[in-house]
Parts: structure tokens; sequence; C-alpha cells
């Protein structure tokens, strides 16, 4: 793989390689996070973000790329592995620590590609499992000329006792937090209000909150503010009580992680019919409250009449706003008048944890390639 000759972003083979395995995962409904992946790697997705280029011509991928997925989410490490192959490049990606039937989906796929009509890329591909052991990282990062980190702020930490070479670039992934913004008279106007709970279910419960895209904290602005949260609280339960299970060890984490904020911040318990959906009411806008943030259903609710009351949750931490009845432009105008610190992606309510080769911030197809001057 060393020696592997880097090709141009979204190669003919590449993405040709990708729509086979597209079709061999899309069909995988059970598993929606198989299937979105498979959808995303369709070739007329791919010649979209082609479209977004100017300057393939002159790129080049960077050569060798190591990847260290996210142990608790299943399918990220096939979008990086995705990003390191569009981009160019050859591919050492480490697997997730936990076992997920959906990653061996997409392994098996891969291997019978590679091991029947894509043989070509055979030399860019390799999908590795090993346990914390610095030995081993000190050797793939010596061998890579970009090391790309998902994982937190620990795993980073630890990486980085592995030396890079002179001319090797790092991307990062930290940890991050997200927060949903709900116009209330928008959402009671709304037709399909189970939908826009499904929604909320999607951004959230799917990942058991683990992942950084999943809202910690809503807000709620408009003039019928508790109308619309018993209605959307109502087909949220409806949603968890149909699709969700939660352990023992889950319902009394969520109890001691409210007793712990409570002890720190001002914060009221809201009701529910059960620990499934946990809502912690607060007075104000502390900017530690992510220091309290919990998993399996734990949310932080506040009624706003601005966007700015937000801001003190803006640090660079601050990865996504999920919004729901407000415009776009909206969106835009907020972010020019603050220009927050965080904030690296707005999505509408639903789509959180879509993938887009613009991630935290960082242009993946641009910063895993170079780009050759020629004058």
């Amino acid at each position: 793989m060393i020696n592997t000759t880097p090709l141009q972003p979204f190669s003919d083979e590449v993405i040709a390689f990708f729509n086979d395995l597209s079709k061999k995962l899309m069909g995988m409904k059970e598993f929606s996070d198989v299937a979105t992946f498979g959808f995303w790697i369709r070739k007329a997705s791919l010649l979209k973000e082609k479209e977004k280029y100017d300057d393939i011509d002159v790129r080049i991928g960077k050569g060798l790329t190591f990847h260290i997925a996210p142990s608790n989410v299943a399918v990220n490490f096939a979008f990086s592995l995705a990003a390191g192959l569009l981009s160019g490049n050859a591919n050492i990606v480490r697997l997730p620590s936990k076992e997920f039937v959906q990653t061996d989906i997409i392994i098996a796929a891969i291997n019978d590609l590679i091991n029947d009509t894509h043989k070509n890329m055979e030399s860019y591909i390799c999908l590795i499992k090993y346990p914390v052991q610095k030995e081993i990282s000190d050797y793939f990062s010596s061998l890579c000329d970009v090391r790309m980190v998902w994982g937190g702020d620990v795993t980073i930490a630890n990486l980085r006792k592995s030396s890079l070479k002179p001319r090797a670039s790092e991307i990062t992934f930290a940890d991050r937090y997200s927060v949903a913004i709900i116009n209330a008279d928008a959402y009671l106007s709304e037709e399909n209000k189970v939908k826009v709970a499904e929604n909320y279910y999607n951004d959230t419960y799917l990942n058991d909150q683990n992942a950084c895209t999943a809202p910690r904290a809503v807000f709620w602005m408009g003039e019928n503010k508790e109308e619309a949260k018993k209605l959307f609280w109502e087909n949220m339960q409806m949603m968890i009580r149909e699709n969700y299970q939660m352990s023992a060890v889950q319902a009394v984490g969520k109890q001691a992680a409210f007793y712990k904020a409570a002890a720190f911040i001002d914060v009221n318990y809201l009701k529910t019919d059960d620990n499934y959906l946990m809502r912690i009411g607060i007075e104000n806008v502390p900017e530690n409250l992510m220091d309290f943030k919990y998993n399996s259903g734990f949310f932080f609710e506040k009624d706003i009449d601005a966007l700015e009351e937000i801001l003190p949750l803006c640090s660079e931490k601050f990865q996504t706003l999920t919004y729901f009845g407000f415009t776009k432009e909206q969106i835009v105008q907020f972010m020019k008048r603050n220009r927050p610190r965080g904030i690296d992606r707005a999505m509408p309510m639903g789509s959180s944890m879509d993938f887009n080769l613009i991630w935290d911030g960082h242009d993946l197809i641009r910063e895993l390639s170079r780009k050759v001057t020629i004058i």
C-alpha cells in the first residue's frame, strides 16, 4: 500500500467500485444506516459531489490515509473510508472496537467485490482491528501521509503520542455536542406531526445520543410553546415505546445524570410518563451545560425568545444545530450576526446524521488530496 500510486479525486474506478457496493447494500432495509450509506455511494450521488470541485484535474491523493473510526458508531468507518478513496488515497481503517452487525455486512460486501470484479481496489483498502496498543498505532502512524481520527478528545490525545512523518497531516474529530431549535407555531401548523417526531427520534435515539450530531438540548421559540411541547413529546413517547429498548443501567445512569446536574446548575425535572424520555428544564443557559449531558433520551429544554439566547453554548465544541420551523436564510442571518466560534453544521430535523464531504468544517476532499501548481 505504501507504494500504491495515488488516484485523482472521484476517479472512475473508485466511483465504479462504490456503485457496485451500493447495489449490495441498498436492500438492507432492516439496517437503515447501512442502506443510507449504500444510497450515498450511488454513482449518481457521487457525480453530484464531484461537480462541487473545479480543480480535480490538478489534484492527486496524498498517498496513504490511516483512519481511526469511533467505537460506538457502526457505519462511520465506511464513510471515512469513502472520503479517503474518493480523495484518491490508499486507506488503512481501524474498525470500531464494538461488534456491530452493520459493520460485518459492509465488510463482507467489500470483500466480495475485491475478490471478484474489483481486484484493482485491493491495494487501496485495508480494514483492521487491534486492541489499544501504542506500538501498533506507532507503526501505522509512521506509514501514513494523513491520519484521520474520529472518536473524541481522549482518543486524539493517545494517538498524538504516535509520531507522523514530517510531511504528514492530521484531521481530528474531537468531542462535540449538538442542539435542536423548534418553532412551536410551525410545529402546530404541521400536518404530519408524527413524522416530525420520527425525524427527531432518528436524530437522537437511533444512536442512543452517542453520535456528536445528536441534539442534547431542545430550545422552543414561538407563541404557543406549551401546546406544541405537549403534542411533540406525546408523539415522541409513542415513537420511543414502539422502537426503543433501554437497559436498567441506562435508566439509573439518566437519574444519576439529573442529580449531578441539579447539584451544580439550576434545573427542574419535567414529568413524563416513564424514564424512556427524560426532559430537564433549565432556567438559563450556562456555558457549562454540556458538562452534564447524558445519552439514552436525556434532553435539556428551555423556552427562548431569540436564537441569540443559545450563544452561551456556541463554543468550538458545538457541532450541529438541528432546526424545525426555521428557514435556511434565518439560520444564515443568525450566523452572520453573531459569528459563533462553534456550529459547523445546521441541518433540518431528521437529517443531522447525513454525511457530507465537508464535516466539522473540514473539506475532506481538499484536505486528503494535494493540489499541483502548474504554471
